[in-house]
């Protein structure tokens, strides 16, 4: 039995919102697959980047010092 994509479309229009819901976010991950290895490698880099800060090794910049310098950067 061969289904067309129009007819699955359809099919899933008519199922409750709950369904469709659950149907989008399996095919969404199927073409984004969620990494455990990415997520723990930022999970890692966040901790360095705040052991850093909380060790003096980083300086913070304040953010309106970082929006000031853009704003004169680009405003030529």
């Amino acid at each position: 039995m061969s289904t067309s994509t129009t007819e699955l479309i359809s099919i899933a229009e008519s199922l409750p919102f709950e369904m469709r819901a659950e149907i989008v976010n399996k095919i969404l991950e199927t073409m984004q697959p969620s990494t455990e290895e990415i997520d723990a490698l930022w999970v890692a880099e966040a901790e360095r980047r705040s052991q850093e800060i909380k060790s003096g090794k980083v300086k913070t910049i304040p953010g309106h010092v970082v929006f000031e310098k853009v704003k004169k950067r680009f405003s030529r």
